[in-house]
Parts: C-alpha cells; sequence; structure tokens
C-alpha cells in the first residue's frame, strides 16, 4: 500500500466514523463520546498526513505513535458505545475493524522505521 493509499484510507474511515457519530442520541453520555471521536478519528488521518512531511526518520516515527494513540482511541470509544448501547453494534462492526486493520498497518510502519533507523545509527 503506498502513503496516497493509506492517506485516503484513514481519511475515508474518519469520515464515515464522523458520520456514524450523527446517529447517536443527544444524551450527556453519548455527547461526550461523540466530541471524543470527532475529535480522535480525524486526528489519526491527519497525523498521518503530517508524517508524510516528515522532516527527519525521527519526526516520522513520533508522528506515526500519534496516528496509532489516535486510532486505538477512537477504538477505545467505538467498544464504550457498544458497551452503552448495543443497538450500535452492526454501525461499529466495520468501523473498528477498519480501525484494527489501520492500526496493524501503523503499528508495522513503526516497527520497520524503527529497525531502519537503529540500521542507520550502527552504520555510521
Amino acid at each position: 500500500m503506498t502513503a496516497e493509499e493509506l492517506k485516503k484510507r484513514l481519511k475515508d474511515w474518519a469520515i464515515a466514523v464522523v458520520l456514524f457519530t450523527r446517529k447517536l442520541p443527544n444524551a450527556p453520555e453519548f455527547k461526550a463520546v461523540r466530541n471524543q471521536l470527532v475529535r480522535s478519528a480525524p486526528s489519526a488521518a491527519a497525523n498521518y498526513r503530517a508524517a508524510c512531511r516528515r522532516k527527519s526518520g525521527k519526526d516520522f516515527l513520533n508522528k506515526l505513535k500519534i496516528v496509532e494513540e489516535e486510532l486505538d482511541e477512537s477504538m477505545f470509544w467505538l467498544e464504550f458505545i457498544v458497551a452503552l448501547e448495543s443497538k450500535f453494534r452492526p454501525d461499529i462492526v466495520p468501523l473498528y475493524k477498519e480501525a484494527n486493520e489501520l492500526t496493524a498497518i501503523i503499528v508495522s510502519s513503526i516497527s520497520t522505521v524503527r529497525k531502519k533507523l537503529k540500521t542507520s545509527k550502527t552504520s555510521k
């Protein structure tokens, strides 16, 4: 998968998450969850985009770690919604699955970048 394809995939997922939040009731607990999801999901996409404009390998690695954290936070809030109201499970399952796949890609990228940074240090 190219960086451009991953940027699009993250953005499309973030949009799907934000659109899903429109289905949540206006109860106070759901308002809080909605706000968290509307921040964390797009943040994952935005931080990956920023990572691609990296200034250095370390900068790229740090931004990828932020992407991983934001994806994980979004997954937590999706789980939380199902715990509050199981009727949302059918809507959340594909969003959660995609977040899990994106997380696996990012974690793999983090591992690769760490190896490359370690190799470049030892070769100097």
